[in-house]
């Protein structure tokens, strides 16, 4: 089958002096090549995933590639049957990807890259304290067995965690080693553990997934599905769209058991939110969710469709 729109996850940190300076010429160049999705841009670089035209998108990253520091930028591609996002949002931000850490350097001070095809050795060893920086819902559908889940609610409270398990998570001198869905968690991380004066710090390379992009199926240690942050949802090892779709009161994943639970309702809530949501709030996304039933029937878009954001 044919999927005509291409998917691509990046981000680059570097050194942006006007940020806003950049905005303009992005979007234009996004818009007159029908490229949709999320970029973020700060001080500190860039940060998203959009989708498009295959023509589209490749004309895009050319030009995020002649940005400062940004000759090198990495780009993880997939394709998709239909328009993975419904709208273009270019975004001005403190941080690429929040941590509320202020004075961090990953860009110079980041921890040591290990390469795919590395990552099972180290994560092997028993020396290795294995960490997920993800969010608790991502954690929940997939990780490498034997990592410590830190059950955040947001990025946010990575540093927090760290702090209050410190002791435990370095007795006897162990090494960290951290990984995330593409790479950019743990770029900040790693930067923050050594920060904190933390030595040995490792992260997987391209995240989770560059490693399963790379690694042999019968070779990988992951098990489960990854959660993005596209219409997917979630991804299989081999890559492929997953099992889970979205809850769009709390855009958490939703696998196939939860959506047989009486509190789920497809477009309204699931069994993680449905405590927390009123009546009106409910007759709110019943009603939107209607609004999309509709628009999909006529074949058009619902402008108020929209997917959750790192």
């Amino acid at each position: 089958m044919t999927q005509p729109f291409r998917t691509a996850a990046l981000y680059q940190f570097t050194r942006f002096d006007d940020p806003a300076a950049l905005r303009g010429p992005i979007e234009a160049l996004c818009r007159s090549h029908g490229v949709q999705g999320t970029l973020l841009l700060a001080h500190e670089g860039l940060n998203g995933t959009i989708a498009g035209p295959p023509k589209g998108i490749d004309v895009v990253i050319a030009h995020l590639r002649t940005l400062p520091g940004c000759a090198a930028l990495e780009v993880k591609y997939a394709w998709a049957s239909a328009e993975p996002f419904h709208r273009l949002k270019i975004r001005l931000k403190r941080e690429i990807v929040t941590m509320g850490q202020p004075g961090l350097d990953p860009l110079s001070n980041a921890g040591t890259y290990v390469a795919p095809e590395d990552w099972n050795a180290l994560i092997a060893r028993p020396d290795t304290v294995l960490i997920d920086t993800r969010n608790d819902y991502e954690v929940a559908i997939g990780t490498f067995p034997g990592a410590i889940d830190p059950a955040t609610k947001s990025f946010r409270d990575f540093p927090d965690w760290f702090r209050a398990n410190r002791d435990r998570l370095l007795a006897e001198g162990k090494k960290v080693a951290m990984f995330c869905t593409g790479g950019i968690r743990c770029e900040k991380s790693t930067a923050f553990l050594k920060a904190e004066g933390v030595e040995e710090v490792y992260h997987l390379q391209g995240g989770i997934l560059n490693y399963l992009e790379k690694v042999p199926a019968a070779e990988s240690r992951w098990s489960g599905e990854c959660f993005v942050f596209d219409e997917r949802v979630a991804v299989t090892p081999d890559l492929q769209p997953g099992s889970h779709v979205l809850c769009r009161a709390c855009r958490r994943p939703v696998g196939p058991e939860d959506r047989a639970s009486p509190l789920y309702e497809e477009g309204v809530s699931c069994p993680a939110c449905h405590a927390d949501l009123n009546d009106e709030k409910r007759a709110r996304l019943a009603e939107r969710h209607r609004q999309e039933a509709l628009a999909q029937a006529r074949g058009t878009r619902h402008v108020g469709a929209r997917m959750g954001a790192d």
